[in-house]
């Protein structure tokens, strides 16, 4: 059994659907939770539907790119939840869907919500897990890092997210700071509430693509960023784990169109 429990986690994008799952994981795990998001009023309905302990929920409105929100909300709150020794970087945006659809602003914006922000939460986060005397940094990446599958500017910051992860693994491994890389592919999650509307069997669609048959909740990927946030993962440092239900081992799909012979 994972446990979290004496530690602090700092969880950001935690009013989104993945977020909030972790949040709720992490906190029936043993831990306190710090939820950022920028978001005032979908954080404010995750503290109002709480169901776990009160005092393992302290909430922080900023900007993953604001970098003094960030450390202004983060040195208030710790004062309250305890040094975090646990960094999950979940924040994201992916809006522009083509080359065709991009412009300068949107690639920068994606640039900056994707990758820079990580790099902020993680510059206000150091001093605080250095003190504690370490830490786990779970960085949410995406199959789009590993493999193109629309929105570039996106992959390009999720591509980006493995060679941070390197870095800290790779400078703060000796100062008991571990640093991973998660990559989902698909969850289900409101942000596809769109595309559900305008194609209401999208995911019917999507899972011919998937050897597991279907495509991620965001339990699922809590479950996995839990555990590498754990002690259970302690010898796990700069690695990059794809849980995608298959999907980049290999294409199904195409194989069965070589061979002519579904498996």
């Amino acid at each position: 059994m994972i446990s979290l429990s004496g530690k602090t986690a700092l969880i950001t994008g935690a009013a989104g659907g993945i977020g909030s799952a972790l949040c709720a994981l992490f906190a029936e795990l043993g831990a306190i939770v710090i939820a950022c998001d920028r978001d005032a009023s979908s954080l404010g309905r995750l503290a109002t539907g709480w169901t776990g302990r009160r005092d393992a929920l302290h909430p922080i409105v900023a900007d993953t790119t604001d970098e003094q929100a960030v450390a202004a909300g983060l040195d208030h709150v710790v004062r309250r939840a305890g040094l975090p020794t646990i960094l999950v970087n979940n924040a994201g945006a992916a809006e522009g869907e083509t080359l065709a659809r991009m412009t300068p602003a949107l690639w920068r914006r994606e640039i900056d919500v994707n990758l820079t922000g990580a790099y902020i939460i993680f510059q206000a986060v150091l001093p605080h897990m250095l003190r504690a005397g370490g830490g786990a940094v779970v960085n949410i990446g995406s199959v789009n890092g590993v493999s193109y599958l629309g929105h570039p500017a996106y992959s390009a910051a999720k591509a980006g997210l493995t060679s941070f992860t390197q870095a800290i693994a790779t400078e703060y491994g000796r100062r008991n700071i571990r640093a991973n890389l998660l990559c989902p592919g698909t969850v289900k999650t409101p942000i596809w509430a769109e595309r559900i509307r305008r194609y209401p069997q999208v995911f019917e669609r999507l899972r011919k693509w998937y050897p597991l048959g279907r495509v991620a909740e965001p339990l699922d990927i809590a479950r996995v960023a839990a555990f590498l946030a754990s002690d259970a993962a302690a010898i796990i440092n700069g690695a990059v784990l794809v849980a995608d239900a298959g999907l980049t081992a290999g294409n199904a799909v195409m194989a069965e169109e070589l061979t002519l012979e579904q498996a």
